[in-house]
């Protein structure tokens, strides 16, 4: 399903040194897991017998048993297409190796020996185990079945996945074996463990594991033993962990007494293209690995991730202060390079009493502040037109006020009108010449009195703006430093509703939030808006939720039609397509404005620049994209 796949950590109830009962637990997990659509479930390390059975693995009978046993497990889930990965103790040449067996429809794919033996204070695993650190292209008989053997083993559908297994302490190495497996191509870990629990250890293997997803930009997916092991010395929570691509999905509640089993839809599609894009990960040398192919897994009937609707905006509210924070001060730092180089003491910006242009004045002020500059050489300009509200015009009057900021109050109807004559443009004729000579005429005014100041045209567009195109060419298109353009709307929405801890500005920046989107280039309806934005471009929900996955990682049209249509309740499908076309079409079509469009400071991981994130041709077809959709 649009390269999702469901995985699964199980911990299962361990009773030390009886394989037969562990196994009867581990079948049920196994058979839950197929139930729900897993395509891989791991279980902790030495699983059968139990991590901590100690000199225990030294007796004949009992290896012999978990032999036994898990002859009868794989019999047992012959017809079990999800893919099994459990821990048991492989004597070879006369060593012991602590390895993980994988195995689907009752066949044994492979087993991976642990590579490396922590021996140091509670754990002493190289008193029973050897590192199986140089087992390489080795085939083995086991259980009637010729078996590949090594830690040189990668296991692939041929598709989108590709995974590789590492058992405990093999993740807290300096040089994991997953980073190899990475750059070799796998994009899933698995790793068997057998952590125990000690205070803070928790959160620290949690980092751990979800750090390790970020540089390997794939998914790890963590078990560790449970509470059924020995507590001699140590007491083991059974944690498991699932993350991907540095943010952990879903982790266990520890120290349960029943079995426990978590899943993840993982989007490994989205992972192999965001490779592509990474050239420090294009960099990492591509090792010799064995790749096992697997049958097909279960294919996810219903789709249990999460998708945000506003993929900009963070979803932690606790994250809003210093994000906003963070934001504002790329801005005005970004601004206050800008001025400090060129020598410039004043501002000049527009304002409309619009959410644009109302944070890019915010983030001036707060660059004025930081460097100690007389906020009366910030010269904010209303240029009322046609359309100009009292309700946008006096929003914009009262936060210059507050902000202590020069105002200027230049009207642009009669420019305008004069600028209609000399072109021959009837005034009655509200087309696109009619809306884009009052847009060019502000910026004529702004450009102008920066010139006759001595100052800097701040730019107020942003990135949803610059996305569809939707500015008028060397108009509101042009600045002399962009200062939202690494912002999109939904963005600078959360980023003003933040300025509303400002007692003095929180009423101001109430009305501006409720304010429809608009140009107001259109002649008002007795002082009402009648040029709604997103009535004519479509909702910047929408579109901010496009942009981010079409450019992220290149998703195809209907991949991000199926993501809106489990991201948002609030439209149905053909409304959803409706728009994403438009989209498609305005991103195309519009690239020339970009191509050519001022500097301005990156804010997130998207940016438009071409100079830098961002490079496309002009004149590029759309024709492919229109198509799949």
């Amino acid at each position: 399903m649009y390269g999702f796949y469901r995985v699964a950590s199980a911990v299962n109830l361990t009773t030390i040194a009886n394989p037969n009962k562990n196994a009867y637990e581990i079948i049920k997990l196994i058979k839950e897991s197929y139930q729900k659509d897993v395509s891989i479930v791991i279980f902790p390390e030495l699983t059968l017998i139990g991590y901590t059975a100690s000199d225990l693995f030294f007796n004949q009978l009992l290896l012999k048993k978990q032999n036994t046993i898990l002859k009868k497990l794989l019999e047992d889930s012959r017809d079990i297409s999800t893919i099994s990965i459990i821990g048991i103790a492989l004597i070879y040449k006369n060593r012991l190796y602590n390895s993980a067996v994988v195995f689907q429809n009752g066949i044994i794919l492979g087993i991976v020996p642990k590579t490396f033996l922590p021996n140091k204070k509670e754990f002493y695993e190289k008193r029973q185990f050897v590192s199986g650190k140089d087992i390489q292209d080795k085939t083995i008989d086991f259980l009637g079945q010729k078996v590949p053997f090594g830690v040189d083993l990668l296991f692939s559908n041929g598709e989108e996945l590709t995974f590789g297994v590492e058992i405990c302490e093999d993740l807290w190495a300096v040089t994991p074996p997953s980073n190899q497996m990475a750059t070799s191509g796998a994009n899933l870990f698995f790793n068997l463990s057998a952590s125990n629990e000690l205070i803070g250890k928790a959160e620290y293997r949690e980092e751990l594991v979800r750090t390790q997803s970020a540089r390997c930009m794939g998914a790890y997916v963590y078990s560790s033993a449970g509470v059924g092991e020995s507590t001699t010395d140590t007491v083991f929570g059974g944690h498991s962990i699932i993350a991907e691509y540095g943010s952990t999905i879903i982790q266990n509640e520890r120290f349960s007494r029943e079995n426990t089993l978590i899943t993840a839809d993982i989007d490994l599609e989205r992972l192999n293209f965001l490779r592509l894009s990474e050239s420090s990960f294009c960099d990492g040398d591509i090792s010799e690995f064995r790749e096992i192919v697997i049958a097909p897994t279960p294919q996810i009937r219903k789709l249990e991730r999460f998708i945000p609707s506003t993929p900009f905006v963070p979803s932690v509210y606790q994250e809003k202060k210093s994000r906003c924070e963070e934001i504002i001060n790329i801005q005005a730092h970004g601004l206050i390079k800008r001025m400090s180089h060129t020598k410039i003491k004043k501002a000049i910006i527009g304002i409309s009493g619009g959410l644009d242009s109302t944070l890019a004045l915010l983030s001036t002020h707060r660059a004025f502040e930081i460097m100690d500059w007389d906020s009366k050489n910030i010269i904010a300009i209303t240029m009322p037109g046609f359309g100009t509200t009292s309700r946008t015009k006096s929003n914009a009057i009262e936060l210059c006020d507050i902000l202590g900021v020069t105002f200027r109050d230049i009207d642009i109807t009669k420019i305008s009108l004069a600028e209609f004559e000399a072109i021959g443009h009837n005034h009655m004729d509200l087309s696109v010449t009619y809306e884009n000579v009052q847009a060019r005429a502000r910026t004529s005014i702004l450009m102008n009195s920066a010139n006759r100041e001595g100052g800097l045209v701040i730019g107020t567009g942003d990135l949803s703006e610059i996305a569809l195109g939707w500015s008028t060419y060397n108009g509101d298109h042009m600045s002399m430093y962009a200062l939202n353009s690494g912002i999109p709307k939904t963005l600078i929405k959360y980023v003003i509703e933040y300025y509303k801890s400002n007692e003095k500005l929180a009423h101001i920046i109430d009305d501006i939030l409720d304010t429809p989107i608009s140009p107001e280039l259109l002649p008002h309806n007795d002082d009402k808006i009648v040029q709604e934005t997103e009535s004519i471009v479509g909702p910047y929900e929408l579109h901010d939720f496009f942009l981010y996955h079409f450019i992220k990682y290149g998703a195809t049209p209907q991949k991000i039609l199926f993501l809106a249509n489990q991201a948002f309740d609030n439209y149905d499908e053909e409304t959803i397509k409706k728009w994403l076309k438009k989209f498609l079409w305005r991103f195309f079509s519009q690239q020339f404005k970009r191509s050519c469009m001022p500097d301005g400071p990156k804010i997130g991981t998207i940016s438009l620049s071409p100079r830098a994130d961002w490079k496309m041709p002009s004149d590029a077809d759309m024709q492919v994209w229109l198509e799949g959709l």
